[in-house]
């Protein structure tokens, strides 16, 4: 029993259970060991106004903008206007910024207008920002680490959130953990795909506990791509940071000639979403299996030293990035969609709170502007448990016991888990259409309704169902938006939809409504 549950452990779990510490006692619930998530492997670096050479209103303008028509305006305004009191907080507890003399060593990104992203270590600033906040954590009072515990659901009665029914990890035995509100930041969902940057742990846990509690969810068609992926065989698809291109990297096809200018004017440095397409389409045209990325001409040195992981990564495959081109395809990275909150990261369910990728937030719109997402966490993070100590200050716990149905046996769980991930990547990913995505629906139909009111015995048949789940909104909005829009690009409708409508899923049925 705690007067507050954290669930995940990345940037935005993390901070939040830092602010509750200080009103009550807080349980921070991850599947596997503290700060292990995205966060952790994100490189990039983290896109907030701390120079005189920027804006509020350049970061706000460069965020609507790749956001493509969907953004909430009132959510980029507090990001932007908020971000940098977090930032300075975070530095505070310790994390360190690479530097330039005195001043933080910028860098730009795709689709930002200045040099605004900070970083650490070169290309380690997720490992950098969770250790901070781990180290911060692990000095405070009133937390609780409950680590290898996979939440199955939320216990929920009145449409107000009392705790949760998990699995201890390492015996399968069944855990009740009660509290006054629930904050989820589990994080995203790039394990529905075959191919994808995200850590094993990201199977869209907290979509689809959400989802199945009612909560409403937003924008789950809308997933960016991440252009460049290492493409080797039998390794994992390792983010290769678009700050690569930032800094001047190049993108060339098998015959080595540079073509992202035949797609889009910015060239390289177009919103991602386009660049992804663009990779796309070159292979196409080539017959390729991947392109490259050319840092060849950027200087040994500086190369080493600015991506020092991705340097020693790549050459632990043979590839040295200084003197080679290296093989890059495009990979599922972040979800735009997913929990629907307020500006306080309040949900439609009383208590139940939600930031990080697990939640929409309305910052991102339809594609996410790049390292926003880092600031995103820490911010919204912030605020949602400052709600959650508001709007729980004069409640008790109540010991709500769960609904305990029939238990899942899996056949051929490893099979079934690769062939749900296979079909999404050929089917729902970078480019999509009406046949494609029907198949899908046709597919996960089938699974999910053997699953009914079916709880699972351990994670990974809990991580199954939580992929099907969101696998299932992700697929049916996809179909219902017939037209291109931001990361969401329909072959079968390529024109550019200009209406700010979204796609939302209500009381727990997949049965997409548009509004606005």
């Amino acid at each position: 029993m705690y007067d507050y549950l954290v669930l995940g452990s990345g940037v935005a779990g993390l901070r939040a259970a830092l602010e509750l510490a200080k009103h009550g006692t807080v349980g921070i619930v991850t599947k596997s060991v503290l700060g292990e998530g995205s966060t952790e492997y994100a490189q990039g670096g983290v896109a907030v106004v701390l120079s005189d050479d920027d804006d509020i209103f350049l970061h706000y303008e460069d965020t609507i903008n790749a956001g493509d028509g969907l953004c909430d305006k009132d959510a980029v305004l507090t990001l932007v206007e908020e971000g940098p009191k977090y930032i300075r907080e975070l530095i505070a507890y310790g994390a360190k910024f690479d530097m330039h003399g005195e001043h933080f060593d910028f860098t730009r990104e795709a689709a930002h207008s200045v040099n605004r992203i900070i970083h650490a270590s070169g290309d380690a600033t997720g490992h950098e920002i969770v250790r901070t906040l781990k180290d911060t954590v692990n000095k405070t009072k009133n937390i609780d680490k409950i680590e290898n515990h996979f939440v199955v659901d939320l216990i929920v009665k009145n449409n107000r959130v009392h705790g949760i029914y998990a699995i201890d990890e390492l015996t399968n035995a069944p855990a009740l953990f009660h509290s006054k509100a629930v904050i989820l930041a589990t994080g995203g969902a790039g394990r529905i795909f075959k191919r994808t940057t995200n850590p094993e742990v990201s199977t869209g846990d907290g979509m689809a506990i959400a989802f199945r509690a009612k909560a409403v969810l937003k924008d789950m068609e809308f997933y960016q791509f991440h252009p460049t992926g290492l493409h080797l065989k039998n390794a994992p698809a390792f983010l290769l940071s678009e700050s690569m291109r930032g800094e001047g990297g190049i993108l060339r096809n098998i015959k080595g000639e540079r073509f992202c200018h035949n797609y889009h004017p910015m060239a390289e440095l177009a919103p991602r979403d386009i660049v992804s397409r663009s990779i796309f389409f070159e292979m196409m045209k080539t017959d390729a299996e991947h392109v490259y990325i050319d840092l060849t001409h950027l200087g040994h040195d500086f190369v080493k030293n600015r991506f020092p992981k991705i340097y020693s990564t790549c050459l632990s495959y043979g590839i040295d990035i200084t003197k080679e081109l290296v093989p890059v395809s495009p990979a599922a990275h972040y979800y735009m969609g997913g929990v629907e909150t307020d500006l306080w990261g309040r949900t439609n369910i009383e208590n139940l709170f939600a930031c990080g990728e697990t939640a929409c937030t309305g910052v991102h719109g339809a594609n996410r502007l790049a390292s926003n997402s880092l600031l995103e966490g820490v911010v919204f993070g912030g605020r949602s448990a400052k709600a959650a100590i508001i709007d729980t200050k004069n409640i008790s716990i109540e010991m709500v016991e769960p609904e305990v149905n029939e238990k899942i046996d899996f056949k051929d769980l490893e099979a079934s888990y690769s062939e749900v991930q296979d079909l999404l990547w050929k089917n729902a990913s970078i480019v999509r259409d009406k046949g494609s995505l029907t198949k899908v629906v046709e597919y996960l139909s089938s699974f999910l309704s053997s699953l009914e009111n079916k709880i699972p015995e351990t994670r990974r048949c809990g991580e199954l169902k939580n992929i099907l789940t969101v696998s299932m909104m992700l697929s049916l909005s996809a179909l219902k938006r017939e037209g291109s829009k931001g990361a969401h690009y329909r072959s079968d409708f390529p024109e550019k939809i200009n209406e700010s409508w979204h796609i939302v899923f209500k009381n727990g049925k997949f049965d997409p409504i548009i509004e606005g």
